[in-house]
């Protein structure tokens, strides 16, 4: 299985993050997107016309979407990942797929505006993913209160792997995780799980900060 690769692309991470987890072995190919733009040239426009990273190989398959990766990577080694038979947990695990293209747009747009100098409205983007930001913060809070950790389910799945690169990269884009607690608690669920790999840029903040205070339980009555 080949994975056309940018180590500085949350996309091309994600797939890295879950192959890892899941114990299948990637043949990387590294693709040089900054400065050398060859995911625009000819041979690479061959295999994805829309010139984008990642690409995903398997025999005859080509996929170009992360999420359809993490779709078929689950489906082959480990179909858990993909929420089970749960026809509730199926249709939240597509849900926090689609919500991870907004987080791709606006807090990948603030980061490549910020850190890469792509053009684009900064504030803008930054406004839309803190509307992003504190959606996610009230649907991980919600599922706390519900002693659970993870979005989809009472277990990871491809749902916590599709949102967390661009979410923990939110700095990058000058936004701040700070004012969201639950979603650092979720993403140090994410760093303890057996297989997890770093990507350059996502900071151990377990290790630099103090441990996130949970939201306060509801008192029974």
């Amino acid at each position: 299985m080949i994975l056309y690769d940018y180590i500085l692309s949350p996309d091309a991470y994600k797939v890295r993050l879950l192959a890892a987890l899941v114990g299948v072995k990637l043949e990387l190919r590294a693709v040089d997107v900054h400065p050398g733009r060859e995911h625009q040239s000819e041979p690479l426009r061959a295999l994805n016309p829309a010139g984008s990273i990642p690409i995903l190989i398997d025999g005859d398959l080509i996929l170009t979407e992360s999420a359809a990766m993490l779709v078929y990577l689950a489906r082959r080694a480990a179909a858990e990942w993909l929420g089970g038979d749960d026809a509730v947990d199926a249709a939240r695990v597509q849900q926090w797929l689609a919500f991870s293209r907004r987080l791709t747009e606006h807090l990948g747009g603030a980061r490549a505006t910020e850190m890469l100098l792509e053009p684009g409205d900064l504030p803008a983007m930054q406004r839309a993913s803190t509307i992003d930001l504190r959606e996610l913060e009230a649907a991980l809070s919600e599922r706390r209160i519900l002693g659970q950790s993870h979005l989809a389910a009472d277990r990871p799945t491809i749902a916590d792997i599709a949102c967390f690169p661009y979410v923990a990269l939110a700095p990058d884009g000058g936004v701040s995780l700070d004012p969201y607690p639950s979603i650092r608690l979720w993403m140090r669920a994410i760093r303890m799980l057996p297989g997890f790999i770093e990507m350059p840029g996502i900071h151990r903040l377990h290790d630099l900060k103090p441990e996130p205070v949970s939201p306060a339980m509801p008192e029974t009555v």
